[in-house]
């Protein structure tokens, strides 16, 4: 049988996904139709129902479980690991409260957008781009603040850019729990048996990649545009960890969490089937 997959081309998603796609481990009859975006666009293609098994962000998930389910393997939890806002100018939390900056954003349905609004519902002056251009954004001048994720954590300072605030941080001491950045969403109408059996193949990938750490690395260099190694072993580090294998506990309450957080927004009405397979 043949399902679609889609993940993005960072190196977190294919340290993951490379065993899968490079049939290093027994895909027990299945077949992959992949496609990789980045995570907005696949947020957006979820909303359509576009892709049969896919990443997407937590925020975007939370608007999209009655048409998907959570996977237990393939998410990105953990602590250290939120968005940074950033500036080229000193900008204080407080004018961030106050002042109607213009922010760069990686797209309204990122998770990284919904911890945002969480620290400053106030700063409703966002513009979407794509998270690559969003700190020479901020270096032009053409815009306040950005909003960065992925490996650009990694790289801000060394083009002159300030952190105003990390917004993992402001989770972890708002909720006590690891932040759910993305995961692994598969459709309900699915049979379970076939859920049940991809959720598996992705632990099964990530295990793997755990225990050949460098049989991934042709894979992920190959579409981490031009990135330097160590930033790309850092971003892995970063973002694969024990819940990628398996989210756990802890890390289904950490999901639940973000979900009632948003009931509490009121962005969604509240969650009414089972999130997790």
């Amino acid at each position: 049988m043949r399902i679609t997959l889609g993940f993005s081309p960072c190196p977190n998603d294919c340290f993951i996904f490379d065993a899968i796609i490079n049939k290093r481990i027994d895909l027990e009859g299945l077949e992959f139709n992949v496609k990789m975006e980045d995570v907005e666009t696949l947020n957006r293609w979820a909303v359509e129902g576009k892709l049969d098994c896919t990443k997407l962000s937590f925020h975007a998930f939370s608007y999209l479980t009655e048409q998907y389910q959570l996977l237990n393997a393939g998410s990105a939890l953990g602590f250290n690991c939120g968005p940074l806002l950033i500036s080229k100018r000193e900008i204080s939390i407080e004018e961030v409260k106050n002042n109607n900056l213009k922010i760069a954003i990686p797209g309204k349905l990122t998770t990284a957008n919904f911890l945002l609004s969480l620290a400053f519902p106030n700063a409703t002056n966002k513009t979407e781009l794509v998270f690559s251009e969003i700190e020479e954004g901020v270096l032009s001048g053409k815009y306040d603040a950005g909003l960065i994720i992925h490996e650009n954590r990694f790289t801000y300072q060394q083009k002159g850019l300030k952190k105003i605030i990390d917004l993992g941080e402001f989770w972890e001491s708002l909720i006590h729990a690891p932040i759910p950045l993305g995961g692994i969403v598969i459709k309900r109408s699915l049979p379970l048996e076939l859920k049940q059996k991809v959720d598996r193949l992705i632990s099964k990938s990530v295990e793997y990649a755990f225990a050949n750490p460098m049989a991934s690395r042709p894979f992920v260099k190959e579409h981490a545009q031009e990135m330097d190694e160590t930033v790309m072993q850092k971003h892995i580090d970063l973002y694969v960890n024990q819940y990628s294998v398996d989210l756990g506990e802890l890390g289904k309450k950490a999901v639940k969490l973000m979900m009632d957080k948003a009931v509490e927004l009121r962005l969604i009405e509240g969650v009414n089937k089972e999130l997790v397979v």
